[in-house]
């Protein structure tokens, strides 16, 4: 009789809790991809950001954004399983805060407008939420594929209507569906860049700037290309042919934020990565200087000389409204869309101003404060500013960002190319950065768990280090 037994280790993988994908988008859950109907109402989104459409409900309640902001409500539906209790508390935190801006803000006669003005903020926050929701269920490189589509064809659209003739159809369509904030300085374009620049359906070129250094800096957050940096070069060379603007000198700045998000090397030291960012960031400075002084020469030398009234609107003269809002209301500054308070000073404040020329005119205040940075600031004043920041920073940080200074930095620099802070732009601008980051991080956790661990070399033991052999227990068979 011959007995014989065989124990079997438990598969303790199979016993193990699995990690599960974190309902906030969090960098450690891995997302399990999107439908076709989501990437279509994605697509949507983007296009309503990048045409800028908007609805006049009534003579003073816009619906701004109007495709982008459905397309938005649809994503979120789709997405309201991923709105965690921490999330939703996150962003009723920020709505209290910018409540009390408005009601703490001097000058009651305009509590309607700050009103109207939270509204629209909250609005602008929801369908970007949805919008970050949806991205970082994407997949870095399936996201940066359509980043690359949208470029290209910014690109071959701007070229075709500057020497094909697709001009005319593209003011036609203008014309006919937007009603206000229409460019029409094309004799300055002429001057300044030896041609009129592209407008491609949008109000103004720069609208085409912004929206393609926004979509190409998104593509160089979640690009796996190894030479992905001459690629981002590759194409803001493309775009200052293609479609001539101050805009696309933020690309160079961006390329050098970009080093503050998650590194592409796990292994990469503290001091290497901070030296690395400095050499970028000095590098980048110096490009800034070469393509401003030869591309846009032009332009920098009305800048220096005082004469761009358009520079001044969007960035000298938004700064000093900031500066003075802050020194007479740096609690809340003047609350939410309530520009209209410190009319009379902003006047003063540009009369004063050695960069204004006394030959521009001061239209409305919300025509001449341009920058949705500097309106950070005289909405919600030194201390509502920062704790705004800090309240968004821990939304951010709860859906999984950790590139938060990068991705604030990033919603800085695009800010001095556009303005109303309420609006769907602004915003998507900082929640999709923040989604390209963590899709950046997720991808590149991926890729080093792909990488087996290197085996180590078998420790062999001197016999006099081996231990003593057990006794051998002769079969059952041999005992009879």
């Amino acid at each position: 009789m011959t007995l014989a037994t065989q124990w079997t280790a438990p598969d303790i993988g199979a016993w193990a809790p699995q990690r599960s994908w974190s309902l906030d988008g969090g960098v450690d859950a891995p997302g399990p991809g999107m439908a076709r109907t989501d990437w279509v109402l994605l697509v949507v989104f983007l296009l309503g950001i990048y045409t800028g459409f908007s609805i006049q409900i009534t003579p003073n309640v816009p619906f701004p954004a109007a495709i982008a902001g459905m397309a938005g409500v649809v994503l979120l539906w789709r997405r309201r399983h991923r709105i965690s209790p921490t999330g939703l508390a996150a962003f009723l935190g920020v709505t209290l805060l910018l409540l009390a801006s408005i009601l703490y803000a001097p000058g009651l006669d305009l509590l309607s407008k700050r009103t109207t003005g939270l509204l629209q903020m909250m609005y602008s926050l929801v369908i970007s939420y949805a919008l970050f929701l949806t991205v970082v269920e994407a997949g870095a490189a399936a996201f940066s594929r359509l980043m690359l589509v949208f470029i290209i064809t910014i690109v071959i659209g701007t070229l075709l209507e500057s020497y094909a003739g697709l001009n005319r159809i593209s003011d036609a369509v203008r014309l006919a569906i937007y009603h206000q904030g229409i460019y029409e300085s094309d004799i300055r374009d002429e001057m300044l860049y030896g041609r009129v620049r592209p407008k491609l359906f949008t109000t103004e070129p720069s609208a085409v700037t912004f929206a393609y250094t926004l979509f190409a800096f998104s593509w160089l957050l979640t690009s796996n290309w190894k030479y992905k940096r001459l690629g981002y070069l590759a194409m803001t060379g493309a775009a200052m042919v293609a479609m001539p603007g101050p805009t696309l000198l933020l690309l160079v700045l961006l390329l050098a934020l970009h080093e503050l998000g998650p590194s592409d090397d796990a292994g990469q030291s503290t001091t290497t990565r901070i030296l690395k960012l400095a050499a970028v960031g000095i590098l980048a400075i110096a490009a800034f200087a070469i393509v401003g002084s030869t591309v846009y020469a032009n332009r920098l030398h009305e800048i220096a000389s005082g004469n761009d009234e358009s520079f001044f609107y969007r960035v000298i003269g938004p700064f000093l409204v900031a500066v003075d809002v802050v020194k007479h209301h740096p609690i809340l500054g003047v609350g939410l869309t309530g520009e209209q308070l410190v009319s009379d000073n902003i006047a003063d404040v540009f009369l004063r101003s050695g960069a204004f020329s006394p030959l521009w005119n001061i239209p409305e205040p919300n025509e001449v404060l341009i920058n949705y940075f500097f309106l950070h600031w005289v909405y919600l004043g030194l201390c509502g500013g920062i704790v705004m920041i800090l309240a968004i920073s821990g939304w951010l940080r709860a859906l999984g960002v950790r590139a938060v200074l990068m991705c604030w930095l990033s919603w800085a620099v695009l800010g001095q190319a556009s303005g109303a802070y309420v609006s769907p732009k602004t915003w998507t601008v900082l929640f999709l950065i923040g989604a390209c980051s963590v899709l950046h991080a997720r991808a590149k956790r991926a890729a080093e768990a792909a990488v087996p661990a290197p085996l180590e070399p078998p420790v062999i033991l001197p016999a006099a280090a081996l231990p003593p052999a057990p006794p051998t227990i002769p079969p059952l068979a041999a005992l009879h």
